[in-house]
């Protein structure tokens, strides 16, 4: 088993996070960040632990990393449009959401952000 984390490490990553093991997470995910530095998947691991610590700039920085890698990447797209959202950054919201419906028009939490910016 723990020959598997070593080899696996986003595996145990993304299992700290289901587990709710958020501090732990964050702690083994920069341990490990300099092998997946320009790993979008791991960008996104780990963006997405600090947004569920609501940890803002923390979150924006790793979803911004993921998407220099990988632009049309829909989900860290998303949740920066929430984050900028409840920062109160429309412009910026507004930028990511429309950014989404041009990959999938459909996206309806995307249109949903607009609609309501919108309003």
């Amino acid at each position: 088993m723990g020959v598997a984390i070593f080899r696996f490490p986003k595996r145990k990553l993304r299992k700290l996070v289901q587990q709710g093991e958020y501090v732990d997470a964050i702690e083994f995910g920069q341990s490990i960040e300099g092998r997946f530095s320009n790993d979008p998947d791991f960008l996104f691991i780990m963006g997405t632990i600090y947004y569920l610590v609501e940890d803002a700039s923390h979150a924006l920085a790793y979803f911004d990393r993921s998407l220099k890698i990988k632009p049309d990447d829909v989900e860290p797209l998303h949740l920066k449009a929430n984050i900028h959202l409840h920062l109160e950054q429309h412009d910026e919201a507004q930028e990511c959401c429309t950014r989404i419906l041009e990959l999938d028009p459909g996206h309806k939490e995307a249109q949903q952000i607009l609609d309501f910016l919108n309003s």
